[in-house]
């Protein structure tokens, strides 16, 4: 087994080659690994470093800490930048987050992401590109994941809605509203996951990936999906919770607005039985979330249709809008600084927000030929 030196390290990101394999591993256990710009730059460093070298077969990132694979963006950092109007330091952050999304993406060699725990926002754009690369996404028993930002007053950035719109029927629309968490079946489901593994058991995976001997970066995969053979999720992914509300989240989320999906589910509920409790339930988590994240993040996932270019393009138009015309200061500050959970969101009641309200916070604030990831393709 050969292994180099760290292309880069810090207190947050370590990164190593051993045995043809490039290793990522999240080192911010205290914030539950959440995305820096720093942790960003080292990722960023290191698959470009490895990117055309022959000594790298594909990637791994991971994380060694039980609780969390990634949680999501630094939102205090976040928070800091509005409440000092640093506009630039916040564009740069979310500039950064997103080439790095598309450059996992786009990756010419697998990348293959262990996701252990909490894997949110940020967590989820530093893994579920791994699809596209030939890779793979991992999940374990301890597996939570989600675009939870309409409680924060965001809406599902980093590329997700390119995911969540590729998932059987309206299932991308009813988590980019809700920002309801899944596990692991649930993910399998829902195609954004495609392989499970007991968590303890990924010690044993990493020890095999560092000794056994590749030739080529499908090797590699091959490697882990026959040590993933071995374990099976429960419940079954056609007995997930997302798969036996598959037919409510269908008939109620297919809407084309909030305010009409809200209707639908308080008439479900009037009509009593089964589904009367979900719908309940569904309805309360609606009238928690910022009104108007939730008819932007219902229409990110409509607009998805396009390359993963065009929608980190709108994702960041989308950043900027969300702090200077949205929720996003006053959600993080409910919900994380003051931690009240009584955000006072722009508009009270989903059915005051007016198409007009949705239109306006996707008008990007640069011409085309000056968008700053006007150089990102496919």
């Amino acid at each position: 087994m050969s292994t180099s030196a760290s292309p880069a390290v810090s207190d947050e990101i370590a990164t190593h080659v051993a045995n043809r394999i490039g290793f990522i591993e999240l080192e911010r256990p205290k914030a539950l690994n959440a995305l820096s710009t720093g942790m960003i730059r080292a990722i960023h460093a290191a698959l470009d470093q490895w990117r055309e070298a022959p000594e790298v077969l594909a990637v791994v990132v991971r994380s060694q800490h039980q609780r969390a694979f990634c949680a999501g963006a630094d939102l205090r950092f976040l928070y800091e930048t509005a409440q000092r109007g640093d506009q630039q330091a916040r564009d740069t952050f979310f500039c950064e987050e997103y080439r790095l999304n598309h450059a996992i993406f786009t990756y010419p060699k697998p990348y293959i992401a262990l996701m252990n725990g909490i894997v949110m926002g940020g967590g989820m754009g530093i893994s579920q590109g791994a699809h596209r690369t030939g890779g793979l996404r991992v999940v374990t028993q301890s597996t939570q994941m989600a675009m939870p930002e309409t409680r924060i007053g965001l809406f599902p950035d980093v590329g997700a809605s390119w995911f969540l719109a590729r998932t059987p029927g309206a299932i991308g629309r009813y988590l980019a509203v809700t920002g309801e968490t899944i596990g692991a079946a649930d993910a399998l489901y829902a195609g954004l996951a495609d392989a499970y593994i007991d968590g303890e058991a990924l010690p044993a995976l990493i020890d095999t990936l560092r000794r056994e001997p590749f030739e080529s970066g499908p090797d590699v995969v091959a490697c882990i999906e026959r040590e993933t053979l071995g374990y099976q999720v429960v419940p079954r992914p056609e007995e997930s919770a997302l798969a036996k509300a598959r037919t409510l989240i269908d008939r109620h989320f297919a809407s084309a607005e909030v305010a009409r999906i809200l209707a639908s589910l308080e008439q479900e509920r009037e009509r009593g039985g089964e589904a009367a409790q979900w719908a309940d339930q569904t309805i309360a988590v609606l009238r928690e979330r910022s009104p108007l994240s939730m008819a932007v993040s219902l229409e990110v996932v409509t607009r998805a249709e396009g390359s993963m270019a065009d929608v980190l393009r709108v994702d960041l138009d989308l950043a900027r809008s969300s702090f200077l015309l949205g929720d996003m200061v006053e959600g993080i500050r409910a919900r994380i600084i003051d931690k009240d959970n009584a955000p006072h969101w722009r508009f009270a009641r989903i059915e005051d927000v007016k198409p007009a309200d949705v239109e306006k916070m996707f008008e990007s604030p640069w011409p085309a030929n000056e968008h700053p990831l006007r150089a990102l393709r496919g």
